[in-house]
């Protein structure tokens, strides 16, 4: 298994304390590249795994609703996030261009904190 942001994979998805939510719908026929570019092992996770403390992303898809998907990004904490959005702004900005192509809508669902009990 291939080490993240300093630790094994398995090792630190126990550890997030910080998840962003996207909802994605794209376009028709384009499904099945916007699940290369966002999935796991997909650009947009190569990006995010230059960051510090970034740990997985997961690609849902909406098994009522379809076309609708979800992605999910774990990160340590909230401040290994901001720190990779400040340091890798233009990298950020330019995926983003090159995939405004592939979906009809995209939104920022939330940013959720673990709650530990």
């Amino acid at each position: 298994m291939k080490s993240q942001g300093g630790g094994m994979v398995e090792e630190r998805v126990g550890a997030w304390g910080y998840m962003v939510v996207w909802e994605f719908r794209p376009k028709p026929g384009a499904e099945k590249r916007f699940e290369q570019m966002y999935g796991p092992r997909g650009r947009w996770a190569q990006l995010l795994q230059r960051g510090q403390g970034y740990i997985s992303t997961e690609l849902s898809l909406d098994l009522k609703e379809g076309g609708r998907y979800l992605t999910l990004d774990f990160w340590v904490s909230q401040e290994h996030y901001e720190r990779f959005r400040e340091e890798y702004a233009a990298e950020y900005q330019a995926i983003d261009r090159d995939c405004e192509g592939l979906t009809e809508m995209e939104k920022e669902i939330g940013r959720f904190a673990r709650v530990r009990g």
